[in-house]
């Protein structure tokens, strides 16, 4: 800021207005809800002197009790997301396990249901890179959520998702066991420390594939990423121009070469701490069982239903806030000892 008062940086000042929109928000939040519960109170003690007992006053008062637990337990949740790149994007990739055609059917089914989950919370949902199954399927396919919070939320659904099913693709009709996995990391902003040396980078293009018309058929518009000195490979071709996919490859890069650091910190904390660390790609998290019965369980917190359509429409917020919430309680049992 300069002795005017004003930011000589525009950029600086822009974040420091979206930051102070927040505040207000969370301010406007607060108290309106504050209000809410004071007004529902009032009609609750109305109620007891008016010795009011009809079954429609009753409803009433139900419908706003519910109303209210339900947005006390979504703020809860954000003030359990404080973690440095909670209020970030998040950068999803799903990958197909062993299992050929149905594991890619089941790696479909999850990026449906994410996208499905990123519609109800109002994020925005932009497909990066997608790599279509031989038959049926994807068999990865990267993705971000753009919103407040995203990545906050996003990054408890990170492991091994399990399939039980009687798979649409046997014709013995005999059930099957299908995995994908599901990394998620923070979509790194421009003030973030991560510097990516040019000289680094081998540059590769190629014409993407899938449907696209004749821009698909005509173009090396695709772009394929790798970071020398880490062995990192990102790849892009959902843009139309070159130009974006490479933009788009850097994001990724970008959020990758921060996760590699995260995990190298991390690694370090447990090595003095003598603690061991946490097999990511081998931890199964959740199971969604079709058959014989119908269930989703998450082998975290036990969290469990037996709506697996509901689930699978992008009804997971019941197995994330329960992860929060485990996560919080072991923080603060740590933090205790």
């Amino acid at each position: 800021m300069n002795k005017d008062g004003f930011w000589d940086d525009p950029v600086a000042a822009q974040k420091v207005m979206q930051e102070v929109a927040r505040q207000k928000d969370k301010i406007n939040i607060y108290n309106g809800l504050k209000q809410e519960i004071e007004d529902t109170a009032t009609l609750w003690e109305l109620a007891v002197e008016e010795n009011d007992s009809s079954q429609e006053l009753e409803d009433e008062i139900a419908t706003a009790v519910a109303k209210l637990k339900k947005r006390l337990v979504q703020l809860e949740l954000e003030v359990l997301l404080s973690d440095p790149y909670d209020k970030n994007n998040a950068i999803i990739t799903l990958h197909s396990g062993a299992g050929g055609t149905e594991a890619q059917d089941w790696v479909q089914m999850l990026y449906r249901m994410y996208v499905r989950w990123g519609e109800r919370r109002g994020f925005k949902v932009e497909t990066l890179d997608l790599l279509p199954g031989d038959e049926a399927g994807i068999k990865s396919v990267t993705f971000s959520l753009a919103g407040e919070n995203a990545y906050g939320y996003a990054k408890c659904e990170k492991g091994v998702h399990r399939l039980v099913r009687i798979s649409p693709f046997d014709a013995s009709g005999r059930r099957h066991t299908s995995f994908a996995s599901v990394d998620v990391i923070p979509e790194v902003s421009e003030d973030t420390q991560i510097e990516i040396n040019p000289e680094d980078l081998k540059v590769d293009t190629y014409r993407s594939s899938g449907a696209g018309g004749q821009h698909v058929n005509k173009t090396s518009s695709a772009v394929r990423m790798t970071h020398l000195p880490t062995g990192i490979v990102v790849q892009c071709q959902s843009e139309r121009s070159q130009i974006q996919n490479r933009a788009s490859c850097l994001r990724i890069l970008q959020a990758k070469l921060l996760e590699l650091k995260r995990k190298q910190q991390e690694q370090e904390l447990s090595e003095i701490r003598g603690e061991l660390n946490e097999i990511a790609w081998g931890s199964q998290i959740r199971s969604y069982v079709f058959h014989p019965y119908s269930m989703v369980k998450d082998h975290r917190t036990n969290v469990e239903t037996g709506n697996v359509n509901a689930v699978m429409d992008g009804e997971i917020d019941l197995f994330i806030s329960a992860y929060l919430q485990q996560k919080a309680g072991q923080s603060q049992q740590a933090n205790t000892n």
